[in-house]
């Protein structure tokens, strides 16, 4: 359910353009989500051998979350619109734009995964990067591109620039993970996902899609006081 919280900024900003194709698109996802999962466990592949620590929610089959797609599927259209607001030229080529999205999504999996690992969300019976397996992240390259690829035919790219210019609170679900995570991992001493954090607050405050509640008050107090 906090989860679902987090990810209400990112619905509200897309919703005005959940036509058929897009819900289409995040309907194949949502299917991919369940089945890749489901290999993954089962048998290793794409992501490494691993289990859940916990239940995170009901599980399907007792082996993978119900709640997958809300975990897996925004943490993909937050990479894509930062990718849009970072590379406004580059990504309105294709070339550009998929590998660009990918990168973003390999960046918030760097940060996400050892947080996850040192709560015991998931683990994976150890790895080189904070208990993580490079086969994680080559599992993660994998499903990044067939979202984006599904994304890409999915999205009216010139509505989703208009509506992404016109909402400033569209990725506030990121701002809420960088947090969370970022404060996770600096609890756990996890010190290259914290710097990874901080290049992706440096990317929310370059979009200006991040800021500090009473900023202009402060600013004004600030500037009174050199006056």
């Amino acid at each position: 359910m906090g989860t679902m919280v987090m990810r209400l900024p990112l619905v509200a900003g897309l919703k005005p353009l959940a036509d058929k194709r897009l819900l289409a698109g995040i309907g194949l996802l949502t299917l991919y989500s369940y089945a890749i999962e489901f290999i993954g466990v089962e048998t290793g592949f794409p992501y490494g051998n691993f289990s859940y620590g916990i239940d995170l929610g009901p599980m399907l089959f007792g082996k993978i979350p119900l709640g997958l797609p809300i975990f897996f599927i925004p943490l993909v259209l937050n990479s894509y619109i930062l990718a849009l607001l970072l590379f406004p030229e580059k990504t309105r080529k294709l070339f550009y734009r998929v590998p660009l999205v990918i990168g973003l999504v390999l960046l918030i999996d760097l940060i996400l995964d050892p947080a996850a690992v040192a709560i015991n969300f998931w683990n994976y019976g150890g790895g080189t990067y904070y208990g993580v397996p490079v086969s994680n992240y080559l599992g993660w390259i994998l499903s990044a591109t067939v979202a984006v690829t599904v994304l890409n035919f999915s999205f009216n790219h010139e509505k989703l620039r208009s509506r992404i210019e016109e909402c400033s609170f569209i990725l506030d679900d990121m701002v809420s993970f960088v947090f969370l995570w970022g404060i996770t991992n600096l609890y756990f001493q996890n010190s290259i996902p914290v710097l990874l954090s901080g290049f992706l607050v440096y990317g929310l405050i370059k979009t200006d899609r991040f800021n500090l509640a009473g900023e202009e008050k402060f600013s004004q107090f600030w500037n009174s006081l050199k006056a």
